[in-house]
């Protein structure tokens, strides 16, 4: 139940990039409404997602989860029915919202409820989840807007969701344990529990962080939001440290940062979603606007890569325990071997002797390399974390997952649109795939560190 929940949320991330144009011809909307609409969702879903974890530590995850389906939920209802982009944009900000209360609640009770094997297994169908949920998800754009056409189809992408939400609604009734209740906390220490001031603190600085890599084209203005967020992070650790002199509970343990599991984990998690993630996005653009594939044939590309994900992510959560980092380690450089081959078909097909459709085979690589990364790299960074701590602590990790995806689109996006308003594609699409290789090699060192601490 919490895998199909936490698959619906993916799916509506990945979805909503085939239903774009349907959108702008529906409702009319320009191309600032249209960045909102993926913008408004990663910004308040990474805003929300440690305190979320916090407040499922302390008031009980399965009453969280319950309470962030059930505004996901209706936040698809919202736009679905959406009259207008303005309409459509404040739902996306619910359902961000929505989504950033229950991920740290699933993430939280897979790590409460399993020890050992079963958990490297349970993080494995988790992984396997994400696999699925991209495969999935285009294909599935496709196909209602397809059934639906221009107007209706883009809502169906939403209204999906529904019975999914629904769905889950009613089976965390009868299966959490009980009593399924959110504990309020009362005045005093259960209120200060919650640390309000350094969960504001923490929001507003990933709030500063995130917006000027998922709004870069609003003005240089907004990049002067980066280094006060960097103040704001700084300020929120001093808050943490002073609350634990007081003797309190913070909302983030800082001691989690010395375990050296945990900090290598969210550095290789987080360089990780920096590069890779950028793939689907320049795939889809080469073969749509470089070779003039539709939206349901781009989406094909990426189908092989994420089955194979799927199936990589349950076999290594259940030989995670066994082979450890080295499965982290082994996932990275088939990532790299994958990215240079994906390089090398480019250059054939720019030459003429090579059929694009090469891409889903070296794209197959690179999907081995997430199932073999994602989910074991989860088992490893939260395996030695207190479970008082458990839902903060695998929302810091997700936090730095947004982050890492926000900063490697705006990035790795400007450099292959600067590339091509002098070159063609294919040179652009070598430069952007040799940025991602990059950013994975560093991911790389920091694993073979994290594998020398260890020993």
């Amino acid at each position: 139940m919490l895998l199909v929940t936490i698959f619906m949320t993916l799916v509506s991330v990945s979805i909503v990039n085939v239903a774009l144009p349907s959108i702008r011809i529906g409702l009319d909307a320009s191309e600032a409404d249209l960045q909102w609409v993926l913008s408004g969702y990663a910004l308040t879903f990474g805003v929300v997602l440690v305190a979320a974890g916090r407040a499922g530590d302390i008031m009980g995850r399965g009453g969280l989860f319950l309470i962030g389906v059930g505004i996901f939920t209706a936040a698809s209802v919202a736009a679905g029915f959406a009259p207008n982009a303005e309409w459509l944009n404040a739902a996306r900000f619910v359902q961000g919202v929505g989504s950033g209360l229950l991920n740290p609640q699933g993430l939280g009770m897979i790590q409460h409820y399993f020890r050992g094997d079963e958990r490297g297994r349970a993080f494995g169908y988790f992984g396997t989840t994400v696999g699925l949920s991209v495969a999935i998800g285009p294909v599935l754009g496709g196909i209602l807007i397809e059934l639906g056409g221009p107007d209706l189809g883009w809502r169906l992408t939403f209204l999906v969701n529904v019975p999914i939400g629904l769905l889950a609604i009613i089976l965390g009734l009868m299966w959490f344990p009980r009593p399924l209740v959110v504990r309020l906390p009362r005045t005093g220490s259960g209120l200060r529990s919650l640390d309000p001031i350094g969960a504001g603190l923490l929001g507003l600085a990933v709030l500063a962080i995130l917006f000027p890599f998922v709004e870069g084209s609003g003005g240089a203005i907004f990049w002067l939001l980066l280094p006060f967020g960097l103040f704001l992070v700084w300020l929120w650790v001093r808050w943490e440290q002073r609350y634990v002199r007081l003797g309190l509970s913070p909302m983030v343990d800082l001691k989690i940062f010395s375990t050296r599991s945990y900090t290598n984990g969210i550095t290789i998690m987080a360089l990780y979603f920096m590069g890779v993630t950028s793939v689907w996005v320049l795939v889809a653009l080469y073969v749509q606007e470089g070779d003039g594939k539709t939206a349901l044939q781009s989406a094909a590309f990426g189908i092989p890569a994420a089955l194979i994900s799927a199936y990589a992510a349950h076999w290594a959560g259940s030989r995670v325990a066994d082979l450890g980092r080295k499965l982290v380690i082994g996932g990275l450089l088939i990532a790299l071997f994958g990215l240079g081959l994906s390089i090398i078909v480019v250059i054939l097909f720019e030459a003429g002797h090579l059929s694009i459709w090469w891409l889903m085979v070296s794209l197959s690589f690179v999907g081995l390399a997430q199932g073999t990364v994602i989910s074991p790299n989860q088992t490893l960074t939260l395996a030695d974390v207190p479970l008082d701590y458990a839902g903060s602590s695998g929302a810091i990790m997700q936090t730095g997952q947004r982050i890492g995806t926000a900063v490697g689109i705006a990035v790795i996006t400007a450099a292959v649109f600067s590339t091509l308003a002098v070159s063609s594609w294919g040179t652009a699409m070598i430069v952007g795939f040799g940025l991602i290789a990059l950013v994975v090699m560093l991911a790389l060192l920091v694993a073979v560190k994290d594998l020398r601490d260890r020993r």
